[in-house]
């Protein structure tokens, strides 16, 4: 039940995302938004919850990931009930900012609470589960969105995309006393806020122009963030490094990312991330703008990439502990062929529907393969001490990964008009994340060893 409890708030959170996305054309019309407005509601809340990640991740090391779980989706739910009830379009673009940072506070403890309550064929199982509810949130949100809009519930048109998560959350929190209360890593110490800061104006440097970028047709201001994003990530690496001189608790904890096991572990995720978001706007835009097919086909389209993508958890957890670390490569060698295919049949003609969804659900297998190596990975690599830094990089760095494949796949689409050039772009991405993950499973298996400086705590109840 426990972890039944975590996984409902993050398909709650998950579910949220690609409903808005829907609703986006009745939101703009029902509040008169401009275009740039319109944007911003959307992606608020994406930029919110990727930077906010590693930082709610730590909180919960700190303060222990059930008490944060329950703020978390306290603000969440508070937060969704003012976007449903919102008259204008920068109240909701408020509103979702805090919306974001409540699913940020939420999810970032789903990982940590997996790795803290779970070991062995349980933890599996529960791995299983976690790519099932990423999978089939993205799934309903999609079908969700359209039909709540359709509906027009009492002439409320797009609200209940909001609303609906007040009477579903308040039932979950009903169910948080399940979770335990106490510290959920032996982590001690008081919160690393110059790192906190520093890690939230470099993430923001990197992410918003990204986000925004696109849209906007990359202005000089985009490039400067991006350019100032470098020395800020640098900056805060040294400040991390002198926080852990003097034996204090830093916000990351970089002697992680100095194993090979872990760092290149990420590097794959992250090119993986970029991927698996990247195609899900890429061929909304060719299908809907390059062969006229309507809203309703190109979602459809999209069902057996995201869909496969869940199975691959559950299957994978027959396997060894080896084989399930295997498959991260495996299962990224499989979205380059799959996506090798797509450029093919693009090139020799339009493929239908029906084959373009074919050939990329037998891709989305792969990624979900791909998704669920990297997580036993990582989780089988590190003690559970280190559960929240794990969950957070983990999680800014596949979020982060997609914001990238939004902004550089949707960029390319747009300059060559050429999916075949997209494809073909994506397949040459997923053998350079093959490259990665075959590097990381060269690294050492045993457990990252506790700094000598620390002082840590048994794991809270």
């Amino acid at each position: 039940m426990p972890i039944a409890v975590l996984l409902g708030g993050m398909f709650l959170s998950n579910v949220d995302i690609a409903v808005v996305n829907t609703a986006t054309p009745a939101i703009r019309s029902g509040l008169a938004a401009s275009a740039g407005e319109v944007e911003l509601i959307v992606s608020a809340y994406t930029l919110a919850f990727a930077v906010l990640l590693v930082f709610c991740a730590r909180l919960g090391g700190l303060y222990g990931f059930g008490r944060v779980y329950r703020v978390g989706l306290a603000v969440f739910v508070l937060a969704s009930l003012a976007c449903g009830l919102a008259t204008g379009p920068w109240l909701l673009i408020v509103a979702r900012v805090v919306q974001g940072a409540g699913a940020a506070l939420l999810v970032a403890q789903v990982l940590t609470g997996i790795q803290v309550m779970s070991t062995g064929r349980q933890r599996t199982r529960a791995l299983g589960a976690y790519t099932i509810v990423l999978a089939g949130s993205a799934v309903i949100g999609q079908v969700l969105g359209g039909l709540i809009v359709s509906a027009n519930l009492f002439g409320t048109s797009w609200r209940p995309v909001f609303l609906l998560n007040v009477p579903l959350g308040i039932a979950l929190f009903a169910l948080c006393r399940t979770l335990p209360v106490g510290r959920s890593t032996t982590a001690a110490g008081r919160l690393d806020y110059p790192g906190a800061a520093l890690l939230t104006v470099a993430l923001g440097l990197l992410v918003f122009p990204l986000v925004l970028g696109p849209g906007e047709g990359w202005p000089g201001w985009t490039y400067g963030c991006l350019l100032a994003a470098v020395p800020a990530f640098a900056f805060f690496v040294v400040v991390e490094r002198r926080t852990a001189r003097r034996g204090a608790a830093a916000l990351v904890r970089l002697e992680l990312l100095g194993r090979r096991s872990i760092s290149w572990t990420l590097a794959a995720a992250a090119v993986t991330g970029a991927i698996y978001f990247g195609i899900l706007l890429v061929v909304a835009i060719y299908l809907q703008q390059g062969r006229g097919a309507s809203a309703a086909e190109s979602g459809l389209v999209m069902v057996p990439w995201v869909a496969a993508f869940g199975v691959a958890g559950p299957l994978l957890g027959r396997f060894s502990p080896r084989h399930r670390q295997l498959a991260g490569l495996a299962g990224t060698l499989l979205v380059a062929a799959g996506f090798a295919v797509v450029a093919l049949l693009a090139a020799y003609g339009q493929p239908s529907s029906w084959v373009l969804a074919l050939v990329l659900g037998i891709a989305g297998l792969g990624y979900g393969g791909t998704f669920a190596g990297t997580i036993a990975v990582l989780t089988d690599t590190v003690d559970t001490r280190y559960a929240a830094d794990v969950s957070g990089l983990f999680n800014t760095i596949v979020r982060v990964g997609g914001v990238f494949g939004v902004a550089v796949f949707t960029t390319t689409y747009t300059a060559t008009s050429s999916f075949v050039v997209v494809a073909v772009v994506m397949a040459a991405s997923a053998l350079v994340a093959a490259g990665l993950a075959a590097v990381g499973l060269t690294g050492p298996r045993q457990a990252v060893a506790e700094p000598a400086a620390g002082r840590h705590d048994r794991v809270g109840a």
